[in-house]
């Protein structure tokens, strides 16, 4: 549907909706809710008048910035998709209320609030897109990023600080991405704040879990509880949560939901087990897949992707060498670096040791890995070492400076990169964090609960929800989402800090974004490490580019970081180096890591296959046999 059929749509039906709501206002029970959602239903009207021209103006104009024509894929893009997904959402409730709000079963507070937070969705992405007019204005054409120093980059971190995020982080979570992988979003998310509220406390693993699972009933029944916890969280804790926390969920929910899958053959023939073992050693693979993790630089282990590489090993029939290299803050930049390098020296010297004569040799490598397998290539061409026969790097961070690009602002309603931690991050690996260095705690939450009590767990946050729900009087459920701006009071700063939030002065008269009072000093990553083109190679002059082998770059559409692929892929073009980009739909960043959990993750996940097949230039293999091989 065109945009401007999608705006008219949400004129004429929230015009029902308070035709309806005005003709059953004398049979509601509840009037303040009735008078509240009446409200609602103008603002978003509002909005949306203002909107639409913003969207007709970014229409007209983004397909300049995509790679090319059979590549569409940008900030600009990004900004309006997710628009129109929220107003998509908002016109699904909008009509569901206009035919049910005077039946005797309507919920008048639930859906008061459930329309209260998309309202709130929607004028901070207004917001949002006033931001991506100054940067579309600012920039040279065709530039996603604005790299002066200062200007933008400045005012949206300031914009950051003040602005109210917590509506995206509860009845809004996930609205822009596929609906298969919202019950894991919310799951993940109850398990951060519930984790995040029993840190630092002297408890063992097995009880900082317990403490979690106790914990989190009270953010699966009130999602503005849990939306404004998680904004604290983010903003508050330090880069060793992160690393606590990343490190358990990767390591156990997923890890544990693909063992637990492999148990479950809804389909084909019975399972059976061979009586022996072979000993008969094949032969070696002319294929050698060298891979390196992401997670931020801060997080994560070669096993926490062991869910996707074991079935990449298995379909591709070559053995997969998953560097684990060393983390920051304690191990920052070139650490990570140096130690891929020689891990990947030794691998060609040693390919025998690995079951492979390294014909062809394939470097794979997600995020924080990505921009690895691009640096570590970059250092092969200046030692003289051969360089890899092709890269596949999947969202990969090419640019680790602060500087904005329309991708980034979705840094303020993504839960899974937000913008401060994405800052802890760069600043981790670039070494200029002031934070004391701890040794990483060994918080193995989970692996003490086991695996029944993991799926018990999961299970629990997925499904409780509802339960609880009903268990709530109105009165209290109303009084729970009565508010959509968090009352919380400021943590103290124990970090650097920069000049005190200010309005940015851009907005048209009588708008502003909501305000949140959650308001924190952030330290904003500033050293001239973070322009070095071995960590940041879309910075990287051409002669450390050019003779580059096949990049592979396959990204998604609602990352964050969808501009550092979009940029890099445009540099190497312009260089005449070869290079693809794919751009998937409606995944969020990580998206490999969640590869069992929806249709769409497993198709990402083939792209990803497919591209490493052609720099092993081995045949495509046909579905079904595909399909044998992984059963």
């Amino acid at each position: 549907m065109d945009h401007k059929d999608v705006f008219a749509a949400l004129q004429t039906v929230c015009s029902e909706v308070i035709l309806a709501l005005n003709g059953s206002r004398s049979n509601s029970s509840n009037a303040d809710a009735t008078d509240r959602l009446l409200g609602v239903m103008r603002q978003i009207q509002e909005h949306g008048r203002a909107v639409e021209p913003l969207i007709t103006g970014f229409t007209a104009v983004y397909h300049h910035f995509d790679l090319d024509a059979q590549t569409p894929g940008n900030g600009y893009r990004t900004l309006v998709k997710v628009v129109l997904s929220c107003v998509t959402h908002i016109l699904q409730k909008a009509r569901y209320i206009a035919s049910n709000c005077s039946g005797a079963f309507f919920r008048m507070d639930h859906n008061m609030a459930e329309m209260e937070a998309y309202c709130s969705a929607l004028c901070q992405l207004r917001a949002l897109l006033y931001l991506a007019q100054i940067l579309l204005h600012d920039n040279a054409h065709g530039q996603l990023y604005s790299q002066e120093e200062g200007g933008l980059k400045d005012r949206f971190v300031q914009e950051y600080i003040s602005m109210h995020k917590a509506c995206f982080y509860g009845r809004c979570l996930g609205f822009q991405f596929s609906p298969s992988l919202r019950p894991f979003l919310q799951t993940a998310v109850i398990s951060m704040v519930s984790f995040g509220e029993n840190y630092k406390k002297k408890q063992t693993g097995l009880g900082i879990a317990a403490l979690s699972f106790f914990t989190s009933g009270k953010y699966m029944v009130d999602p503005e509880l849990r939306g404004t916890e998680f904004e604290r969280i983010t903003q508050n804790l330090d880069t060793q949560f992160w690393k606590t926390f990343w490190n358990l969920t990767e390591t156990e929910l997923l890890s544990d939901s693909a063992e637990l899958l492999a148990l479950s053959h809804p389909e084909g023939p019975q399972l059976s087990l061979p009586g022996g073992f072979s000993r008969q050693t094949a032969p070696l693979s002319p294929g050698l897949l060298i891979h390196f993790h992401g997670g931020g630089f801060v997080a994560q282990t070669s096993k926490s992707h062991e869910n996707y590489l074991k079935s990449w090993s298995k379909e591709l029939n070559v053995p997969v060498l998953s560097v684990d290299y060393s983390l920051a803050p304690e191990a920052p930049f070139p650490r990570a670096l140096e130690e891929c390098f020689y891990a990947y020296c030794w691998a060609l010297k040693n390919c025998h040791l690995l079951g492979s004569t390294a014909e062809r040799v394939c470097l794979v490598g997600e995020s924080a890995g990505g921009n690895l397998c691009i640096t570590v290539s970059m250092r092969a061409m200046s030692h003289g070492v051969r360089v890899p026969d092709g890269i596949v790097a999947a969202y990969p961070a090419t640019l680790l400076t602060t500087d904005a690009s329309p991708s980034r602002l979705l840094t303020l309603i993504d839960p899974l990169l937000p913008l401060s931690v994405l800052y802890k991050c760069i600043d981790a690996y670039a070494g200029s964090s002031c934070q004391s260095l701890q040794p990483a705690q060994q918080i193995d939450t989970l692996a003490a609960l086991g695996q029944d009590t993991v799926k018990l767990l999961t299970n629990f946050t997925q499904g409780a929800t509802n339960w609880f729900q009903n268990l709530l009087e109105p009165k209290a459920a109303a009084a729970a989402s009565s508010s959509t701006i968090p009352s919380d009071a400021p943590s103290p700063s124990k970090s650097h800090s920069v000049e005190k939030p200010r309005v940015v002065q851009e907005y048209p008269e009588n708008f502003q974004p909501l305000r949140s009072r959650c308001l924190v000093d952030m330290h904003t990553p500033c050293t001239p490490l973070m322009k070095n083109p071995f960590v940041s190679p879309l910075l990287a002059p051409d002669s450390l580019l050019k003779g580059l082998p096949p990049v592979h770059i396959v990204a998604s559409a609602l990352d964050a970081l969808l501009d550092d692929s979009v940029m890099f892929a445009k540099k190497l073009r312009n260089m005449n180096q070869p290079v693809t980009l794919t751009v998937v739909e409606d995944l969020p960043h990580g998206f490999l890591s969640l590869v069992q959990l929806s249709k769409e993750t497993q198709e990402a996940s083939d792209i990803c296959v497919k591209r490493i097949r052609e720099v092993f230039q081995l045949e495509e293999q046909p579905a079904d046999q595909r399909q044998q091989g992984l059963s």
